[in-house]
């Protein structure tokens, strides 16, 4: 059988969809598969031992069957968590399946042996944090703004003082609530007289806010690079936040220093694929004008006009042997 890439996402992914459709066209064997299916949907085995130093086995979804050796690389995009597959369980049930699950299915499939992982599920948990990317970017010399992590209001009230106009933005995106309702807390300015006692609940992200002309998404897939400028009519201090078909997107170069450093950065986390956003507070053509905001090492980039490019250079990096063949 010839090499096949295991995609590793939930069905609703579209963003993978594309990279899917790509590989399709090129005749590469692709299997899809959602870890969550475990059960009736999805079996599994595996074997290690004795004159088999690595591990072999076999998936077997609805649609198909696999062999593990048979895999050459991995697109890890975003599977329906393990414990949604549990959910009919009593708690301590349900925890202690998707705990066995997950250490048993997802720690055979994240270490299987000369398989390239886009990107590896380890390596997008370690460059998620948002204190590791912005110091990691100041130390390759990007540009990032004046950041406070606190919970204490009185140092809050003195970065404010010093840095105002502040912004402060979430760590992570709000969770469902109850009845599976998804909400979102965007980028906002801080009013220095609400800050009181009650941020020592929890820890907060406060940034000087960058004066910025637009923002910039720069999508780097292994030495691949798209750059898209992007402004709001509106203005809006978080461009998510309203319309996004009222958003304009300008194709924009990114100076060979920014590119230098964001192909380091990836490296550095061990990372083929990263989305970077940036605020730009000038033209572009000089390093002082890319100010770092983020980097989202499993972004979604399926919205943006280069989407088909993007989804091109998924298939070479995860096909590096077949390239565009």
């Amino acid at each position: 059988m010839a090499p096949l890439v295991l995609v590793i996402t939930s069905l609703e992914d579209v963003t993978a969809d594309w990279v899917i459709e790509t590989l399709n066209e090129r005749e590469v064997p692709v299997a899809r598969v959602d870890v969550a299916d475990i059960g009736p949907d999805l079996s599994f085995s595996a074997r290690i031992g004795a004159g088999a130093p690595v591990w072999g086995g076999r998936l077997r979804t609805a649609s198909r069957e696999v062999e593990l050796g048979e895999v050459a690389a991995v697109y890890y995009r975003r599977p329906t968590p393990y414990i949604t597959r549990f959910a009919y369980l009593p708690p301590q049930a349900r925890d202690f399946a998707a705990a066995e699950a997950r250490h048993g299915l997802g720690g055979v499939l994240n270490h299987l042996h000369g398989v390239r992982y886009v990107n590896h599920p380890l390596a997008v948990t370690a460059a998620d944090f948002k204190p590791a990317q912005l110091q990691r970017a100041a130390r390759l010399g990007l540009a990032v703004p004046e950041t406070l992590i606190t919970n204490d209001a009185e140092a809050a009230a003195k970065f404010t003082a010093e840095y105002g106009p502040v912004i402060y933005k979430t760590f992570r995106g709000l969770p469902q609530d109850e009845d599976g309702h998804a909400g979102a807390i965007w980028t906002q300015r801080i009013d220095p007289a609400t800050l009181d006692d009650s941020l020592a609940v929890t820890v907060h992200l406060f940034q000087a806010e960058v004066p910025k002309t637009s923002d910039v998404r720069v999508t780097v897939v292994g030495q691949h690079v798209f750059a898209q400028q992007i402004s709001s009519p509106d203005g809006a201090l978080d461009w998510r936040r309203g319309d996004w078909k009222a958003l304009e997107h300008t194709p924009i170069a990114v100076p060979a220093i920014i590119q230098a450093a964001l192909h380091e950065y990836l490296t550095a986390f061990g990372l083929a694929f990263g989305c970077f956003d940036f605020a730009l507070t000038g033209p572009g053509d000089s390093r002082e004008d890319w100010v770092f905001i983020e980097c989202n090492p499993n972004g979604q980039w399926a919205w943006l006009p280069d989407a088909d490019a993007i989804a091109e250079a998924f298939a070479d990096i995860l096909t590096p042997e077949r390239g565009r063949a």
